[in-house]
């Protein structure tokens, strides 16, 4: 599917600017066509770092289905569908999602589930359902007393990194009409605000654990959003150390260079107005200037990784996904 050259959101806060220019769309088509070829037969993603990873293979799904394309539908309609199955099969009874890689399984827990969540809002598949709903309720049973979740699916420790996977996927769950229980939204929220740094609005790893990330914050930030909370101190605190903090270049990438800026991204998206006239040509021109000779983008986590991560970045204007969605 391609998208014309269109405008921002009409004058929102009396801002206004194009998205989507040329050179994004070219880069896009590119980014979309090595992701096409980068696929295993079996529709897995992930091979290049990690074996055939769930988590991975949702994030490139996701890119897929954010220009357009639907399981079977579209001109990658058969790599969103291959992608698709993958994870089904690698829905386990319990309820978990996961393949080869077996460290920090609820990393690609909470993508895969993301994932199922999307293609079940927008086609009702019966099978997809039975997976999300046990994918959701694994979450919600092992999230921890302090209302967070960690690497692997017992609810004892918990870091901000992967409860924002999990309260993701419990929004997107919750969008396409699947019961996400209140009392664990709100004991996510709770975790997600004491690991706030009060001292300049970052966010900490884990309660009382180490200082404020660009990475960690972006995450905190989107926590909340996601969680139901659209106005807040704690939110303009939050923008305001991603604003002064994005000194991440593609050039000086750290491990989680686009981890970071997938969540950032999303919170600038969803705060609107100034913050997102501001951050998204900023984030646009980094990613084009990154972008390598075959349309990949280079990640220690993997190019499928650092392709999907940042095609999902780009794509959010096209608003396709009801997850981007404001």
């Amino acid at each position: 599917m391609h998208l014309a050259v269109v405008p921002a959101r009409a004058a929102e806060d009396g801002v206004s600017f194009v998205e989507i220019t040329p050179a994004l769309r070219e880069a896009v088509d590119r980014g979309l066509t090595y992701l096409a070829g980068a696929q295993s037969p079996d529709g897995s993603f992930g091979r290049d770092r990690y074996g055939r990873h769930v988590g991975i293979t949702a994030l490139a799904c996701l890119a897929f289905m954010a220009d357009g394309n639907l399981p079977g539908r579209g001109p990658y309609g058969s790599h969103v569908e291959n992608g698709h199955r993958f994870i089904l099969d690698s829905a386990q009874e319990t309820g978990l999602i996961a393949a080869d890689t077996s460290h920090g399984p609820m990393y690609g827990h909470g993508f895969a589930t993301l994932f199922l969540g999307e293609v079940y809002g927008m086609t009702g598949d019966p099978r997809t359902r039975e997976a999300l709903v046990k994918a959701v309720r694994l979450i919600v049973a092992t999230q921890n007393h302090q209302g967070g979740w960690r690497y692997h699916p017992l609810p004892h420790e918990a870091d901000i990194s992967v409860t924002i996977c999990q309260v993701m996927a419990l929004r997107s769950a919750r969008n396409a009409g699947i019961s996400v229980p209140r009392e664990t939204v709100d004991r996510s929220i709770a975790y997600v605000r004491r690991c706030q740094n009060s001292s300049d609005g970052g966010f900490l790893y884990m309660i009382g654990s180490g200082g404020s990330l660009f990475p960690r914050s972006a995450a905190g930030v989107t926590s909340l959003y996601y969680a139901g909370i659209y106005e807040d101190e704690a939110l303009n605190k939050g923008l305001a150390y991603l604003l002064k903090h994005k000194n991440q270049r593609p050039g000086q990438r750290s491990a989680h260079y686009y981890y970071g800026h997938y969540y950032a991204v999303q919170a600038m998206h969803l705060a609107g107005g100034k913050y997102w006239a501001e951050w998204f040509p900023w984030i646009r021109e980094q990613l084009l200037s990154a972008q390598r000779q075959q349309g990949e983008w280079s990640s220690n986590h993997g190019n499928h990784y650092g392709t999907a991560m940042a095609l999902l970045i780009l794509q959010i204007p096209n608003r396709l996904l009801p997850i981007f969605q404001r």
